[in-house]
């Protein structure tokens, strides 16, 4: 994204969709200050619409608005980030469950285009595309189950998961392991209810096994540095 692209004025939902994007695609980093004169800036907007967005970032979870000090992307600590991936593990192999008895061939489709769109992105170099598209392949499945509460707290997590990826993920170039999604796909164009559950329970163990668990420094990256 370059600063031409963004140069009219956003509306609040627009900076906190692109915000949300660089924060999935790890160009705006756990612990960044987000200055809403520089957001302001960058986006062409006024401090109102700019507080208007991270309010809605921070119901989110994605931005930590602390008194006197303003707002930051949040940070998980090692609980938090376990506690994200806990509650991953309890509702998302009963989602894959639910989107094996319900799918349909266009959602076979969709799955196989987020696929091919994340090969596209490691390809290319692209890891933080890469793994936003990972991500959103998890909240695709959870769209097919037709659950819509659970969808939405999977969603956030999803979201908040990539904070603390960008913090204690082990094996960048490894991302999110491409055979298990292949395989979550066949489980559930196969309508196989018990294998689509037992691969997304291994799918998050091992996910969890990547993540190294211990405090990390902050990093340097600027917030327009993520913008240019």
């Amino acid at each position: 994204m370059t600063e031409t692209a963004i140069k009219s004025a956003a509306t609040a939902d627009e900076i906190v969709t692109q915000l949300t994007e660089a924060v999935h695609e790890h160009r705006v980093l756990p612990g960044m200050k987000l200055s809403e004169d520089e957001v302001g800036e960058i986006f062409g907007v006024g401090r109102t619409v700019v507080r208007q967005a991270l309010r809605t970032m921070a119901h989110g979870g994605l931005v930590a608005i602390e008194r006197n000090r303003g707002a930051f992307v949040a940070k998980p600590s090692i609980k938090e980030a376990r506690e994200v991936f806990e509650a991953r593990a309890l509702l998302e192999p009963q989602t894959a469950r639910a989107a094996a008895e319900r799918a349909r061939p266009d959602d076979i489709t969709v799955l196989k285009d987020h696929i091919t769109q994340e090969h596209a992105a490691i390809d290319a170099n692209e890891a933080g595309r890469a793994l936003k598209l990972s991500g959103h392949f998890h909240v695709e499945i959870a769209r097919i189950a037709d659950q819509k509460t659970i969808e939405a707290f999977i969603r956030q997590l999803v979201s908040q998961s990539s904070l603390v990826i960008a913090l204690y993920w082990q094996r960048r170039s490894a991302l999110c392991e491409s055979h298990a999604h292949h395989a979550l796909i066949d489980a559930i164009a196969q309508n196989d209810p018990a294998s689509a559950e037992e691969i997304m329970k291994g799918h998050l163990v091992d996910l969890v096994s990547q993540l190294n668990l211990r405090d990390v420094p902050d990093g340097n990256l600027s917030l327009r540095d993520a913008f240019t």
